[in-house]
């Protein structure tokens, strides 16, 4: 059954939009006609759980599926959150917006090591029991398990955190899903639907969810005193499998935000899986073998993309974008058949030493993008180390091919706390950078400026130096050193990560099953959001309490003393002349510590997540690494032996790149102003809950959508030739808004009006199109007056003969006068009822036994000079004649009225 959210999604809370589910692209499929029924969430506020890739995709594939509808839930805003519990409303799905405990399976995507508390705090608000034993025992009845049709959803989670170490979240999911979910999950559907149809029992369904292929069920596995996890029933497999599938770029289109999200653009994925092997890096372990995808696939669905969303840019994603050999001829196929679209490309961060200029020209557009290299180390030794595979040529040779193509400021990633790092290194970071600044300078250009990241080294599980992990006053005295040479070079801006998060997220991310007690206390104690900078003290204030509480703060101290740290011997050793310790010196110390503290065999809390890759080969890749032995790129050179290649999880797929196409130019902005259109249109329905920028944005979208020769202005950052005469109040619905077209070339009045109508959501509706002259000032600057319908609400007992008189008496006096606040914080009166040029009372009706409410229409002035009269002003107008106190309920605009 629905949940009443119009009651709670009301303009007085945080960007209402979050809350609608009726994006462009998004699935809406009958309830009673599917069979089973699956709620994805990336738990984290909408503008960044929406625009996820992972989450899009699945979404669109469980959707195709026959017989199975997915709908979506995200992390409420803290005033929607507080509206929930205040009401006693259970957390809702937002496109069905019927309760979370209505579906069969809730999916949560878990892809941060503090990121669980999110999910307790979604749990908690959706009225669903936190744990699976709290679920399993509320679904036993007389002592037997009841079916799934009559119990809680089946809670799972997915994502590279769930698959890494999914241990210290055991208690909470019924199951895990490891790797690739795009096969995985309509496995886990056909699963559940049979079980459902068979009346399986929930024990009896998660067995057999439990030999498929990359589930983990916790349940029916314990944990040994060593950390070590094994099975408790014969039916379940010793080691779980990684999943692993092919990239399908088709799944990546959908889900069109009505509000701006942190990726506002169409993202498409080019290459899964990176073989660089770098030593740290948990993402390249965990995603092998490296799959490209078909440049053509990638084209077609770059093309499809952009004109079934409207978006103006578009991001090319993989772990290392520039290892698809096809990007530069892709980027430039899609340059060229978009060229007179104003479209940009974006990537992600990307390896520096394949950076070049065929890369360079099909970035950006007219609006050049930020660009982003992760050097990682500031001197070849800890590259070679972390077997980055750059060296200080490469590193030079990317900067300054950027640098000559017109970037003058660079982000640069960059890690302290690796293994064997000495003060040297650390220090080289600085002197990397003022390098780089030295070689890139040049007449009639600004000097090249930097923005660096500094992140602490965070041991990962299933990576070579998952054994390594550095203390906290060790990170704060090297961060010092850094803030102290980096005062001496101009032109920076340095960003370091702060090192109690560093610490804890190694203590959740390392950690085994006895830390759910801690997840649990640390959630019950304020920890959310562990990732947004403004709650950092407050999270780590709950983590640390939590732990404390639970007995377990003598192994937080280990790791917070870099206790479990193979080398921790040799950190000890480290003398204040370290740096002129000769680095063979430096390594024998290193090997000689090794089986110290602990050995390389011992069972880790991950050990029965199989990823494909040996743990033996991780142990000779942690000696390469001490020996500063680089490991080649096996999908490029010779096999690294690593382990994964095989029947399980396949083999790389490098594709050869096709010939690059001829670069048919720029984008040139057409500023032909050929045809003025004025359209009428309404705002109704949930769009009364879009922003003005939001609605400025979809206009934008709509007309690429709809293939309209739309006119651009001139300038650095060409812009379509929209012009909305006014906003409207958040919350406020209209039936008489303006907006002003400037085309190209003409086009039929019924014709623009049938494309525009087609692509505009339906409670946006077009009432009428005219043509006007090119020369005719924009409707902005003709505003004269506005027509409002304002509900309003009276405080106690009146009568509509006492409505009428207030109206009467507003009219009869020449004068009502208004303290308001100008823009520059002084304070005037105005005479509003020089303003108020029409008043009559519509209709009244009992709200309820002691208060009546009203429907006023009023007409005013609404100039952009300033002289408005704004609907809260007709309040304070009756306040003042009846001594009554009122509440504004609604306000529709009817209409808007130009001069000429």
């Amino acid at each position: 059954m629905a949940v009443a959210v119009e009651k709670l999604i009301t303009s007085d809370i945080l960007k209402p939009g979050r809350y609608l589910g009726n994006e462009r692209l998004a699935v809406h499929k009958g309830w009673d006609t599917t069979e089973i029924r699956w709620v994805l969430t990336y738990p984290e506020v909408y503008e960044v759980g929406a625009s996820n890739l992972g989450h899009i995709i699945l979404y669109n594939i469980l959707n195709a599926q026959p017989r199975q509808l997915c709908d979506r839930t995200y992390l409420p805003g803290k005033d929607l959150a507080a509206k929930l519990r205040e009401t006693n409303t259970p957390l809702f799905a937002v496109e069905s917006k019927r309760s979370l405990t209505e579906f069969d399976i809730l999916g949560f995507s878990l892809s941060y090591e503090l990121g669980a508390t999110n999910i307790l705090e979604m749990l908690d608000l959706a009225g669903i029991p936190l744990t699976w034993r709290e679920r399993q025992k509320a679904g036993e009845v007389g002592g037997e398990f009841t079916n799934l049709q009559s119990q809680f959803p089946l809670i799972f989670a997915g994502g590279q955190t769930a698959t890494s170490n999914p241990e210290p979240y055991a208690d909470f999911f019924d199951f895990f899903a490891l790797g690739d979910g795009e096969e995985l999950l309509p496995e886990i559907g056909l699963v559940l639907e049979e079980g459902k149809q068979a009346g399986f029992s929930r024990e009896n369904l998660l067995l057999d969810l439990a030999q498929i292929p990359g589930v983990y069920v916790p349940q029916f596995y314990d944990m040994a005193e060593d950390g070590s996890v094994h099975p408790r029933r014969p039916e379940v497999p010793k080691r779980i499998l990684r999943r692993v599938a092919t990239p399908i770029p088709a799944y990546s289109i959908g889900l069109v935000p009505y509000v701006e999200t942190v990726h506002d653009r169409l993202t498409i994925e080019i290459r899964r899986g990176c073989t660089r092997g770098c030593r740290f890096c948990q993402p390249g372990m965990l995603t092998r073998p490296a799959r490209d995808v078909e440049p053509d696939q990638v084209v077609e669905a770059i093309e499809q993309g952009m004109r079934a969303t409207g978006y103006n840019e578009f991001s090319l994603l993989s772990l290392s974008c520039s290892d698809y050999l096809s990007l530069p001829a892709v980027g430039m196929e899609i340059k060229n058949r978009l060229k007179n679209e104003n479209i940009s490309l974006t990537l992600p961060s990307q390896r520096v030493d394949r950076f070049d200029e065929n890369i360079a020209n099909i970035l950006g557009g007219t609006r050049q993008g930020g660009l982003t290299f992760a050097p990682e180390a500031g001197t070849q030794r800890m590259r070679d180390i972390v077997n980055k595979g750059l060296t200080n040529e490469e590193l030079l040779r990317g900067v300054k091919t950027a640098w000559e193509q017109g970037w003058d400021k660079i982000k640069l990633y960059f890690m302290i706390g690796l293994p064997g790092e000495t003060d040297v290194d650390v220090l080289g970071i600085a002197e990397t950078v003022s390098w780089l600044q030295r070689e890139c300078r040049g007449k009639g250009r600004k000097p090249l400026n930097f923005n660096l990241t500094i992140s602490n080294f965070t041991p990962k599980p299933h990576t070579p130096f998952q054994w390594h992990s550095v203390s906290t006053t060790e990170f704060k005295r090297k961060q010092n050193l850094l803030r102290q040479e980096f005062r001496r070079i101009k032109g920076l801006k340095v960003n370091f990560t702060d090192v109690r998060i560093s610490a804890m997220e190694d203590f959740v991310g390392r950690g085994d099953r006895s830390l759910g007690k801690v997840v649990r206390r640390a959630w019950e104690l304020g920890a959310g959001m562990d990732s947004w900078y403004e709650n950092l003290d407050q999270a780590f204030s709950a983590w640390a309490s939590a732990i404390a509480q639970a007995g377990l703060d003598w192994k937080y101290r280990q790791v917070e003393n870099g206790e479990w740290n193979l080398f921790h011997a040799q950190d000890h050793k480290r003398s204040p002349d370290a740096e002129n310790i000769p680095l063979l010196i430096v390594q024998t110390r290193l090997i000689a510590s090794l089986p110290t503290p602990h050995s390389l065999d011992t069972p880790l809390p991950w050990d029965h997540i199989d990823t494909g890759i040996d743990k033996k080969w991780l142990q000779e890749d942690l000696q390469r690494a001490l020996e500063a032995a680089i490991v080649p790129d096996c999908s490029f050179e010779g096999c690294s032996h690593c382990g994964v290649c095989g029947t399980d999880f396949g083999h790389n797929i490098v594709i050869e790149s096709p010939a690059i196409p001829k670069f048919a130019g720029e984008f040139v902005p057409n500023k032909t102003k050929a045809q003025r259109l004025r359209v009428w249109f309404g705002k109704q329905g949930n769009m009364a809950l879009l922003s003005h920028l939001d609605l400025i944005r979809l206009f934008d979208r709509v007309v690429r959508r709809a293939s309209l020769p739309i006119a651009f202005t001139g300038g650095f950052h060409p812009m379509p030739r929209i012009s909305v005469a006014t906003a409207l109040a958040l919350g406020a619905t209209s039936s008489g808004e303006i907006v002003d077209f400037e085309l190209t070339v003409p086009v039929e009045v019924d014709t623009f009006r049938e494309q525009l109508a087609r692509e505009m959501p339906t409670d946006i509706p077009i009432y009428n199109v005219e043509q006007i002259d090119l020369k005719t000032s924009a409707a902005t600057q003709l505003l004269e007056a506005a027509e409002y319908l304002i509900t309003v609400a009276a405080l106690e007992e009146t009568t509509p003969i006492q409505w009428q008189d207030w109206i009467d008496t507003i009219k009869a006096k020449k004068e009502l006068w208004y303290e308001q606040t100008t823009k520059s914080g002084k304070s005037q009166l105005i005479n509003l009822r020089d303003r108020l040029f029409e008043l009559e009372l519509v209709e009244t009706h009992n709200s309820t036994a002691e208060s009546m409410s009203s429907v006023i229409r009023y007409l005013g002035s609404y100039r952009q000079d300033g002289l408005v009269l704004r609907p809260e002003q007709i309040l304070f107008m009756l306040q003042t004649v009846a001594s009554v106190e009122f509440q504004l309920l609604h306000i529709h605009r009817n209409r808007l009225i130009l001069g000429v």
